[in-house]
């Protein structure tokens, strides 16, 4: 999953396609002009993005107007956050490692009515 949606947010000009559209919906013709494509290319390029689940495609009378969907952004979200999570913790063992060196070190920066 997260390869095939890094994949299609990996290429600029869909990842400017996804910024536009955080917006609201738009059109293939819409996002063309806006990103200067023609729309031959914008339409390959959304192409992608709705095969990898970024986006999704509503009919509009004779239009199809495109827009993002949040499962995908939850997803990736999701497997960010466990990233995030391993940082913190070496952050929280540096803290402590520090702690460990000079003791009452974290109590410097106070100011004597915070000690109180």
């Amino acid at each position: 999953m997260e390869t095939i949606l890094f994949g299609a947010l990996a290429d600029a000009s869909r990842l400017r396609m996804v910024e536009l559209l955080r917006h609201g919906p738009l059109t293939v013709g819409e996002i063309a002009a806006r990103l200067a494509l023609r729309q031959p290319q914008a339409s390959k390029h959304l192409r992608v993005l709705l095969d990898a689940g970024v986006v999704n495609v509503e009919a509009d009378a004779n239009r199809r107007r495109y827009l993002l969907r949040g499962e995908a952004f939850r997803a990736l979200d999701g497997w960010l956050a466990a990233y995030l999570r391993l940082e913190d913790d070496r952050m929280a063992r540096l803290a402590d490692y520090v702690g460990g060196l000079h003791p009452g070190a974290c109590r410097r920066g106070r100011t004597n009515e915070q000690d109180e």
